[in-house]
């Protein structure tokens, strides 16, 4: 079985390598061949992936190439996690939503937006050269915003696509932790949209476990609901996906975001510049453990300040720089993987035929009344070797549905206009969404955007 990763040369390649590592025998994983448009990255990152494989003595070919043919060409799986435009493209996507007041973040509002009229044209031609050379393999996209992507290649008739977010499956994973399961034991039900979902319940064996926990200040103090106040949490009865923060708190993100010196994007320019830098000092041959831990200091720096606007118990970017350190990190169970857990789990899934159960993005087909069978949702799947099924979840309730409702609306024009490249559109969609909601923001919005991102976004009319 061969397994590509187109953006390869990704500063997270060397993490979703070493995941598939570990479950190369189960899976009958043969090569991982990890793909790049930037020789030098690809270079750096796939020579600690190939490092990770040595110290594993893993059987598991690992290749490095710059040819989109060759390595979709014979492929099982495709993973894709990709940035075009760089750092500076979400860069810009930030500092021109909040010049406007409104949120400067890469998925969630104008900036998402920006983000997809980069990203959605560069996916689709991934997916159409995959289909020609290896019509039967299944692609999976982490590539952002993953929602739009994940609509964009099913409007085009890709349907062995799925839309993969570590964030859709959060209440699984801190339940799997807080009861020491593992992961795949615990079924929740998640509805919503990316970025915008809700977990009404789960069960370990058969029994409720959600529930009481919302309850429980201990359980909400230990995970990514503490960024929310309770009230919400309890009134709802749902477990919340972490970037409602946004929504429910859209004021404060935004004047958060513009005290910070340096935008997200800005720091994560910052830290890989670094990265690079010091890794490219390093000889691998004689120092491979030093670059390993440089490695995964950067990683645990990267993490530490997520979102740490929204934590109280988080470190500002400027802490995070003087607590880092560079100690040695063991390799991380097959639980909290992010990205590349869930993508595995699929592979494993399909290939095994063991039952997995997944958060994922697909095409609706009846599991949330009210919304179209082709509109991509967040909702949870079975996936075994006949495929991956969404639940049945049903009728959401009317607070959350209407917050749904409102996004998809926002979602399908914002497809349609970069399919189109139509400026009238993208502003029609820019005011349905519910952290712009006005003319005279989304004009100047999508101008700017069509502007900065030009090489990219081609000719609108």
């Amino acid at each position: 079985m061969k397994l590509t990763l187109v953006g390869g040369g990704g500063v997270r390649a060397p993490l979703f390598v070493g995941s598939a590592l570990r479950r190369a025998e189960q899976s009958g994983l043969k090569e991982i061949c990890l793909l790049d448009i930037n020789e030098k990255k690809l270079e750096l990152f796939g020579r600690i992936s190939q490092e990770l494989g040595r110290r594993n003595q893993s059987p598991v070919k690992i290749s490095l190439t710059t040819s989109a043919e060759k390595a979709l060409e014979g492929a099982d799986y495709v993973v894709t996690t990709v940035r075009p435009g760089d750092e500076e493209g979400r860069i810009k996507d930030e500092r021109i939503a909040l010049s406007h007041g409104v949120l400067g973040q890469e998925t969630t509002g104008p900036g998402g937006f920006a983000m997809a009229l980069r990203s959605i044209p560069v996916i689709l031609e991934y997916a159409r050269l995959l289909k020609k050379v290896s019509p039967d393999a299944w692609l999976f996209n982490f590539t952002n915003p993953a929602g739009l992507v994940a609509q964009a290649l099913q409007d085009e008739g890709f349907h062995r696509t799925v839309g993969i977010c570590d964030g859709a499956n959060g209440a699984q994973e801190a339940l799997a932790k807080w009861f020491k399961v593992p992961q795949n034991d615990v079924h929740a039900e998640v509805a919503g949209l990316n970025h915008l979902s809700f977990t009404r319940s789960a069960s370990i064996n058969g029994q409720e476990v959600l529930q009481a926990l919302l309850d429980d200040d201990r359980f909400l103090k230990a995970t990514s609901q503490r960024m929310f106040d309770p009230k919400i949490i309890r009134r709802q009865r749902n477990w919340i996906n972490e970037y409602l923060y946004y929504y429910y708190y859209a004021e404060r993100a935004v004047a958060a975001l513009k005290s910070d010196v340096r935008t997200r994007g800005e720091e994560v320019k910052d830290l890989n510049r670094t990265l690079i830098e010091t890794l490219g000092s390093i000889d691998l041959e004689k120092n491979a453990q030093e670059a390993l831990n440089r490695y995964y200091a950067y990683e645990r720096r990267r993490s530490s300040t997520y979102m740490h606007y929204a934590l109280e118990d988080a470190p500002t970017m400027e802490e995070a720089d003087s607590l880092i350190d560079t100690g040695s990190h063991e390799g991380n169970s097959e639980e909290g993987e992010g990205y590349a857990g869930v993508a595995l789990n699929l592979v494993d899934a399909l290939q095994t035929g063991k039952p997995c159960y997944s958060g994922l993005n697909v095409r609706n087909e009846g599991s949330i009344d009210g919304l179209r069978s082709d509109d991509v949702v967040e909702v949870s799947c079975v996936v075994d070797k006949e495929g991956i099924r969404p639940l049945h979840i049903g009728k959401m309730p009317d607070s959350q549905f209407q917050l749904v409702q409102s996004v998809k609306h926002y979602e399908r024009l914002a497809v349609k206009a970069i399919r189109e490249r139509s400026r009238d559109v993208a502003v029609e969609a820019l005011m349905a969404h519910p952290l712009v909601l006005s003319y005279s923001r989304a004009v100047p919005l999508v101008d700017e955007y069509l502007a900065a991102h030009a090489p990219y976004a081609g000719v609108w009319k």
